[in-house]
């Protein structure tokens, strides 16, 4: 189901058990900044902060702006793939290690 992105701002935050006063703190916003992308139909974030609330939400800024978008595969693994790729090289290692054995357990 399609939706805009005040609500989905708020699904997410609150799928995640966040307050507005927690996604604020994550996302370097304020309180009220985010208050009012929940509940004013015109409000127009900027690239930054939807970037920042985005990756907090562990969505993406384009799912976040399609107002057509539904949060498909495609949209979780793209969100994944960001944070995989902040991870330090030994991070990123040991996840790839985990991923091998679980491919040899057939």
């Amino acid at each position: 189901m399609a939706s805009s992105l005040k609500d989905k701002l708020r699904e997410h935050r609150k799928k995640l058990g966040y307050s507005l006063d927690d996604l604020a703190r994550l996302s370097g916003s304020s309180k009220s900044y985010l208050w009012e992308l929940e509940n004013r139909d015109e409000r127009k974030p900027s690239a930054e902060k939807l970037t920042k609330i985005a990756e907090v939400l562990q969505v993406t800024t384009g799912y976040l702006l399609d107002e057509k978008a539904d949060m498909d595969d495609s949209h979780v693994k793209e969100a994944f793939f960001r944070k995989f790729n902040r991870l330090d090289d030994d991070d990123k290692k040991r996840i790839q290690d985990m991923i091998d054995a679980w491919g040899k357990k057939k």
